[in-house]
């Protein structure tokens, strides 16, 4: 089932009726987003990923909705279906963790211990095919089909990268997936929100004065890599050596030829350049994946050094707006990978759901097994403590019993066992970046909801229902008769 780069990936989704080619020419500008909207929002049978092979003006296709499908994700990663992962990673915490490790687990440090033990590390190589073609006397982006998205778009956007950058004083690797917006041939800019590890690396340099932060952008390569750009992991935990734990074996990769990094040997294209960390210009507006455009705002400048690429190269994109589209399912491989590292901080977690239509951050619904009063409160304050998951704006809390993942049985708990009064926790703290309700920039107000059943020790001095059911022995009577109701 592994592949090893983006082109075996496309092989793989070819033969199993998952790609489609389109030979109809078509532009860059609006109507490649058109098209892949109607797609990812279509009946899921339907939904393909898409090799564009006649982009107008252009020689270089476009792969695009590569990760749009469930199943799509699964197999990209190296595994037959999501649910693998949290499988995987819980097996993995079960074996090398030892118990009561009680505080030392905060921010995921045993993780990182446990990753770099066992993961296969990025093994470096002396040649690979992302360079055969080397631009560095007069690199040019002009190549590149690269996307404007939506009709207020300030430009066109590369919007499913790799940005690679080192922390300029402990050496540590961050890989991020960082919007870029093109301003001409040779200048980017970097859009990393201040929650980010890039950004980290910028208020970093600027600490200690330095001037440029070495940076890349690789462009496909295994796609394993191409999606751990996007996992919310803990602080210093190299993302490519996740990869490597996923897929088995170390990421191959490769010097750079104009800066001080390694790149993934696999990719198709790689930018490599260097952020000023003291240069910022107004990047944006941008449809993003909340639904709304994203308002100009001041991001560094990221100028290119060199360009390298194979020489027939596919450039790989994705596009962001309302819900659902590709990086749904994205967000939900990092749901389910993470699950068993929640439950590692928090074990009478049962089960997790952030639905698309909460755009990830916006709505978790968690499932827990009650033992006292006041422990959905325990757990609300615990995922709000836990890395990125301070940034969730509405946490769900209910019992054992309900099916997260069925959202009409969620909303009739979550509506029907509250008393508004006594259930719900506000509070204020950070928020996303992309938060356009927030009052101030990236903090405001969160909810919690405890919609478990509640009992005299909580202040309810009624006894709770019992839900209406019917009794076991007359479901297995009917069972049988079924199939001759004619029903």
């Amino acid at each position: 089932m592994t592949t090893t780069d983006m082109r075996g990936f496309l092989e793989l989704l070819e033969g199993r009726g998952h790609l489609t080619r389109v030979q109809t020419p078509v532009s860059r500008d609006l109507e490649i987003t058109e098209i892949v909207d109607r797609v990812s929002k279509g009946p899921l049978e339907r939904n393909k990923a898409l090799l564009f092979e006649k982009v107008q003006g252009f020689s270089v296709p476009v792969a695009i909705n590569l990760f749009g499908h469930p199943e799509r994700m699964a197999w990209a990663l190296g595994v037959g279906d999501l649910e693998e992962l949290s499988e995987k990673l819980g097996a993995l915490l079960d074996l090398r963790l030892p118990r009561g490790l009680g505080g030392l687990i905060e921010r995921g440090s045993e993780l990182l211990g446990v990753l770099g033990a066992i993961a296969p590390r990025p093994r470096l190589i002396g040649r690979a095919a992302c360079q055969e073609v080397v631009e560095k006397e007069h690199p040019t982006l002009e190549s590149l089909p690269v996307l404007k998205c939506w009709p207020e778009d300030a430009g066109r956007f590369i919007t499913l990268p790799q940005v690679i950058t080192r922390d300029p004083v402990t050496g540590a690797r961050n890989v991020g997936l960082y919007r870029l917006q093109v301003v001409d041939e040779r200048t980017l800019l970097v859009h990393w929100q201040r929650h980010k590890g890039g950004a980290e690396h910028e208020r970093e340099a600027r600490l200690i004065g330095a001037d440029r932060i070495p940076a890349a952008v690789a462009l496909g390569g295994d796609t394993a890599a191409m999606w751990c750009a996007s996992a919310p992991l803990p602080p210093n935990i190299d993302e490519y050596l996740l990869a490597g734990w996923l897929r088995g074996k170390p990421i191959e990769m490769v010097s750079c030829v104009s800066q001080p990094l390694e790149v993934p040997a696999e990719s198709e294209f790689v930018i490599e350049g260097y952020v000023d960390p003291q240069e910022h210009r107004l990047e944006g507006p941008f449809g993003d994946h909340t639904g709304y455009y994203t308002p100009s705002e001041p991001f560094p400048v990221f100028h290119v050094t060199a360009v390298t690429h194979r020489r027939d190269p596919i450039y790989p994109s994705s596009v962001v707006g309302p819900p659902p589209m590709e990086d749904a399912w994205m967000g939900k491989a990092s749901e389910r990978l993470f699950l068993p590292l929640m439950r590692l901080f928090l074990p009478e977690i049962v089960e997790v759901n952030m639905p698309a239509e909460g755009i990830f951050h916006n709505l978790v619904i968690v499932s827990i097994r009650k033992r006292y009063p006041g422990h959905a409160r325990k757990v609300m304050y615990g995922l709000w403590g836990m890395g990125l998951m301070m940034l969730a704006k509405a946490l769900v809390i209910v019992d054992e019993t309900v099916d997260v993942h069925n959202l009409r049985e969620v909303a009739w708990h979550a509506l029907g066992d509250v008393d508004w009064k006594a259930d719900v926790e506000i509070v204020e703290g950070p928020l996303d970046h992309l938060d356009h309700a927030a009052v101030l920039h990236s903090y405001g107000g969160k909810i919690g909801i405890d919609a478990t059943a509640k009992g005299l020790e909580e202040g309810h001095s009624r006894a709770w229902p019992r839900i209406v059911e019917m009794s076991p022995e007359v479901r297995r009577r009917i069972d049988q008769l079924w199939n001759d109701l004619g029903l």
